[in-house]
């Protein structure tokens, strides 16, 4: 079983006040990015890299990556104005063989993926065709409709992770649609959901640790999560 993965790296963080892209962000010595990037150097099944950042951001995104010995495994790709934009161009620079080849699209700002979910996930797209991780939502969650609030059923709720995994001409035609009719999603996932309403994008079931960096908390909760892990 094999997969490619674009990582998206190319946005601003400007949540996280950091003055600079939070990839470069230090946990344990290391860059946000260099723990990103290795869940996926070190997994077989992994076909391809593509990590997709900013024009700004190039030159010291390669000097750093150039201290790994894996550096020449990552193709770099330049980004695009919005998420959406930057995930299209790294569909377009893949190099795939077959239509139904697996990519996987991931944020640059989930260093703790764990192996063990990208097979699931691999498995099940390939399969299905499209896949996400996601995990199911713990918190009471309430919307608000005018002066009325109503609770929703937990048990429906689930709050999507990366990375989502697709069959290549799936995920292609799907950004392709969007990029023709201006429609902007939340997620990839919801490209397919759009203009594949036929086609139902699969749940596997994710890790609560794989979380989305994007506060100043975060990067101390990222830390404690590598300190349990005896990453130090």
């Amino acid at each position: 079983m094999e997969y490619h993965v674009i990582v998206l790296a190319a946005g601003q963080g400007k949540r996280m006040k950091a003055g600079k892209n939070k990839q470069f962000i230090q946990l344990q010595n290391e860059a946000l990015i260099v723990h990103t990037l290795r869940n996926f150097v070190q997994d077989d099944w992994c076909k391809s890299i593509y990590i997709v950042i900013s024009q700004e951001d190039q030159v010291e995104m390669k000097a750093l990556l150039k201290n790994y010995p894996w550096f020449d495994q990552i193709s770099f790709v330049p980004g695009g104005k919005e998420r959406q934009d930057s995930g299209y161009q790294g569909i377009k620079a893949i190099k795939a063989d077959m239509p139904d080849e697996v990519v996987m699209i991931h944020d640059g700002a989930r260093p703790f993926i764990e192996q063990y979910h990208l097979h699931q996930l691999a498995v099940k797209a390939k399969e299905a065709k499209a896949a996400l991780l996601a995990v199911q939502v713990t918190d009471t969650i309430k919307r608000r409709r005018a002066d009325r609030i109503e609770t929703l059923d937990r048990a429906t709720l689930w709050a999507a992770q990366t990375p989502q995994a697709f069959h290549y001409t799936v995920i292609k035609k799907a950004h392709e649609l969007a990029k023709e009719q201006q429609f902007t999603g939340t997620d990839d996932a919801s490209l397919v959901e759009e203009y594949m309403p036929y086609l139902p994008v699969e749940i596997v079931e994710g890790s609560y640790q794989n979380v989305k960096l994007t506060t100043p908390e975060d990067i101390l909760r990222a830390e404690m999560i590598l300190n349990k892990r005896g990453d130090v």
